[in-house]
C-alpha cells in the first residue's frame, strides 16, 4: 500500500508538471477540441511520425500508471469498466482545469480518450493483479453455494450427519 501511495504521489506530480505547466509558446495555436477523434486524425494525417508518436503515445503512457495504481488504492474501482469510468472523470477534470486556468493549454477530449486507453492498458498489464494481491476478493455467503462440485441442499432436506 505504501509503495502504491508513493507511486500515486509521484504520478500526480508528473501529471501536474506535464499538463498544468503554462506553455506561452503554443498559446496562439492552441484550441479546444470537443469532437472525439479530431486531434487524433490531425496528428495521424498532418504531423510527422515523430510528433504523432510523441503526442498520441505520450497521452497513452500518461494513463498507464493510473490504471496500475487505481485498483490498489481504491479497491471499489477495480474492474475494467470502473477503471475506465474513474479515469475518464479524473482526466476530464484535469483537461478542464488545464483548458480554463493554464495559458497555452486547451481542453481536448482526445487526450481524455487516450489517457483512459492507457489506464486500461495499465490495468490489464499489471493493475488487475496488483489490486487482487493487495485486496483479495471477499468470499460472500453465496460463493459457498455455487462452487463446482458442491450442491446446495434442497429446501427442507436434512443433511446427513458428519462422520
Amino acid at each position: 500500500m505504501l509503495a502504491a501511495f508513493v507511486g500515486t504521489v509521484l504520478f500526480s506530480l508528473i501529471l501536474a508538471r506535464i499538463t498544468l505547466e503554462p506553455s506561452a509558446a503554443s498559446a496562439g495555436v492552441v484550441h479546444s477540441n470537443t469532437e472525439p477523434g479530431a486531434s487524433i486524425r490531425l496528428y495521424l494525417d498532418g504531423a510527422s511520425v515523430r510528433e504523432a508518436a510523441k503526442q498520441l503515445g505520450g497521452n497513452i503512457l500518461l494513463g498507464v500508471p493510473f490504471g496500475m495504481l487505481l485498483p490498489v488504492l481504491l479497491p471499489q474501482a477495480r474492474g475494467f469498466v470502473r477503471v475506465a469510468a474513474v479515469t475518464a472523470v479524473v482526466m476530464t477534470l484535469v483537461e478542464l482545469i488545464q483548458g480554463s486556468l493554464v495559458t497555452g493549454r486547451a481542453f481536448d477530449v482526445d487526450d481524455v480518450i487516450l489517457n483512459t486507453a492507457g489506464a486500461l492498458l495499465g490495468y490489464l498489464i499489471l493493475g488487475r493483479r496488483m489490486g487482487r494481491a493487495v485486496h483479495p476478493r471477499r468470499r460472500h455467503w453465496w460463493h459457498r453455494l455455487t462452487r463446482r462440485g458442491d450442491r446446495a441442499p434442497a429446501r427442507g432436506s436434512v443433511l446427513p450427519p458428519a462422520r
